[in-house]
């Protein structure tokens, strides 16, 4: 993509620059031919530089008087005609120069230059997010919080204005493009060296599989994170080594199944992505019958889950000309109708139900739904989908058990892997466990630190641990506990957890203090604001790390000279 913006003013500005050519040209041969007189009565004609001077201050309307000598009445006549010639000239031009300014494509050449300028002096590790919305807003909040830039390309021109009045601090440079090419993503920097991740949530399968082709051919060293809706999509993405691939509808059903057979699980789940904390109480979802209405990508992934764990399900489905195969297994759970009819609900049994789901495309029809089903039965438990964030709102005032918003899970899951990667493993590991082992550990975070413990994430390398790698580089041993030593009394504990270990490929769960440590190694630690502090310390400080490895002060002799 090459800088247009000098072509379209030679192009636009041409016949203006030609117009004033052409008036100044025949006013200057005017003063050339036409003879005047001296101071002495001689007869004299105009310079060339004589005649451009003159018509210089003429034409812009100046006025400066007669030079070099009074003019002759031929002059005079041929003066007043060059003005009305020149100023026209000149009206024209200045008409064209606004006219320009005011050229969408000029305007958007502009930016476009701007915008690579901005690219080619960013330094910082950055995202590139397609697109802006409510969710992608929130991923840009989240990560510019973290320290991590975002460039942003959007094909809307009013989400492009909703963006820059939002005034993100540091800047969020933004590229306004019809298509998301090549030419484009490599104009956004998506083959430099500090383009960490590139974020594509859109509801077009297609067009998520063609940007992570795109962008694992430009880089093959960057993350992708990118929006799946089905699970053949979703094995698509990973063979072309798409990292972070987020299906919100399995998801949920996920979080729903974690609820039904490890409520821990899904408690710790919430802590890791700072919604609850370890204090909050366990989910509650009863064994018995669920119904499950609006029968589509959601309620799918929900009925499945709900038949792993040998659950009665009854499906709803509002629109029956649905273009959808329904299995045998599916046609005789499923019934057709308005979900929020009480005949319908009492016939299916509601009176009977544990649960019922409203998982719709459509918030009014879900809330819609749940009203209805409340009045039929005070006691059941109410799980929802929101479908809009901008409806927070009526959801949180309607008094509904389980709230599942897609674009919430979105946010969370893509910051959460881009951001804090190792969180993100650690996550993925603990799904495969059990009840029992979650409650452990919960017990035991909130034994050794607190309710909300913070997490910090440590790789050991030259420049984020200079003093522990430097130390391992002599061939010196460190293990994990060094990162629980008080700084106060070498002697005490601060309040850590260690959660997970990764060496290359292996990665060891919950380890033990006694585990060494070697370069390369990526550690996750659960901690307070003393503990955290007290690592920095440790990490960084020549004087804190010969306190924590000896337990004894370190002194600098200053020699005399």
């Amino acid at each position: 993509m090459k800088n247009n913006s000098l072509f379209i003013i030679l192009q636009k500005m041409r016949k203006p620059f030609l117009v004033i050519l052409i008036t100044y040209t025949i006013s200057m041969i005017g003063f050339l031919i036409i003879e005047g007189v001296d101071s002495n009565g001689n007869p004299y004609h105009m310079t060339i530089f004589d005649a451009f001077y003159f018509i210089s201050y003429t034409a812009t309307t100046i006025g400066f008087g007669e030079l070099p000598y009074p003019f002759t009445y031929s002059q005079r006549i041929w003066v007043t005609f060059s003005t009305y010639l020149t100023v026209l000239g000149w009206f024209y031009s200045i008409g064209s120069l606004m006219a320009l300014f005011q050229d969408k494509l000029f305007l958007q050449e502009i930016e476009r230059t701007k915008f690579l300028r901005q690219i080619k002096n960013l330094n910082e590790k950055f995202i590139v997010v397609l697109g802006y919305n409510q969710i992608t807003r929130k991923i840009i909040i989240k990560a510019l919080e973290q320290g991590l830039r975002t460039v942003v390309i959007e094909k809307d021109k009013v989400q492009i204005n909703n963006l820059l009045l939002e005034s993100f601090t540091p800047t969020v440079p933004i590229l306004y493009s019809e298509n998301y090419s090549v030419k484009v993503l490599e104009a956004a920097g998506i083959k430099k060296r500090n383009c960490k991740a590139i974020v594509s949530l859109f509801e077009d399968d297609a067009l998520n599989l063609k940007i992570t082709l795109i962008a694992k051919s430009l880089n093959k060293n960057i993350k992708v994170a990118v929006k799946s809706t089905t699970s053949n999509h979703t094995e698509n993405l990973k063979d072309l080594d798409a990292e972070v691939v987020v299906n919100p509808f399995s998801i949920i059903s996920s979080e729903i199944n974690m609820a039904l057979s490890a409520p821990n699980l899904f408690k710790l789940e919430k802590w890791l992505y700072g919604i609850d904390n370890l204090n909050a109480t366990l989910p509650t979802f009863p064994k018995g019958l669920y119904i499950i209405c609006g029968y589509g990508r959601m309620g799918k992934k929900i009925f499945e889950k709900l038949n792993d764990n040998k659950l009665e399900v009854k499906l709803v489905e509002i629109n029956k000309s649905k273009d959808v195969e329904f299995t045998k297994n599916e046609m005789s759970h499923l019934v057709f109708g308005n979900a929020d009819d009480k005949e319908l609900l009492s016939d299916i049994g509601i009176k009977d139900a544990v649960a019922i789901v409203a998982a719709t495309d459509d918030d009014t029809t879900n809330l819609s739904i749940l009203a209805t089903a409340k009045k039929l039965n005070p006691d059941i438990v109410t799980i929802v989908r929101e479908n809009e964030i901008l409806d927070d709102f009526l959801f949180k005032n309607a008094n509904i058990n389980h709230i599942f918003t897609p674009s919430k899970i979105l946010v969370n899951k893509v910051t959460n892997a881009l951001v804090n990667p190792l969180s993100d493993k650690f996550l993925k590991l603990i799904i495969k466990k059990d009840n029992e082992w979650a409650s452990k550990l919960v017990v035991k975070l909130l034994k050794e630190i607190d309710a909300k413990p913070l997490l910090l994430e440590i790789e050991i390398n030259e420049s984020s641990t200079p003093l522990v790698y430097k130390h391992l580089l002599l061939n010196e041993s460190l293990n994990l506990s060094l990162f629980a030593i008080s700084l106060h009394n070498k002697e005490h504990k601060n309040n850590v957890v260690p959660l997970l270990l990764q060496r290359e490929n292996d990665i060891i769960l919950t380890p033990e203090w006694e585990n060494d440590i070697k370069i390369g190694d990526k550690i996750l630690l659960a901690c307070d604001n003393h503990a955290k502090d007290d690592i920095e310390y440790i990490c960084q400080n020549i004087y804190e790390f010969y306190y924590a490895t000896t337990g004894k002060e370190k002194r600098t002799i200053f020699k005399r000279n």
